[in-house]
């Protein structure tokens, strides 16, 4: 990191949809968790708790989940770093299914979505830019 400033090499974090307003909803020791693994994120590193995000649909697309375990319940913050100069936070919800450790298919679909509007976003951001 150049001249010592290590928030000088950090990609800004931007949240898709309700994302932002669903992560506050989560517990405080999760929202910490979940925030500094975004701070490695930011820096180009991919965090302990993170994992690509499972299914065909985006294997080797650079979508990947935070996974944080609280009081028996499982929180998980979806991101992209698909794009080179921002972190989009797609999705942040609470797993609720007991049938397996899947995501359930419309949290998939809400990534889906959610991972486009980022794409139009990034070019529009990109476009502006140039």
């Amino acid at each position: 990191m150049k001249n010592g400033n290590i928030m000088s090499s950090c990609k800004p974090v931007l949240f898709i949809g309700s994302s932002k307003r669903d992560l506050k909803e989560f517990p405080l020791e999760v929202k910490r968790e979940v925030g500094h693994a975004l701070q490695w994120v930011q820096r180009g590193h991919k965090p302990p708790s993170a994992k690509p995000l499972k299914g065909a649909t985006f294997k080797g697309s650079g979508v990947l989940e935070i996974v944080e375990d609280h009081d028996g319940d499982t929180f998980r913050a979806v991101y992209t770093v698909r794009f080179p100069k921002v972190v989009y936070v797609l999705h942040c919800f609470q797993k609720k299914s007991k049938k397996g450790i899947s995501t359930p298919k419309q949290d998939i679909e809400r990534v889906k979505s959610r991972l486009r509007m980022a794409e139009e976003d990034y070019k529009n951001r990109i476009r502006v830019k140039d």
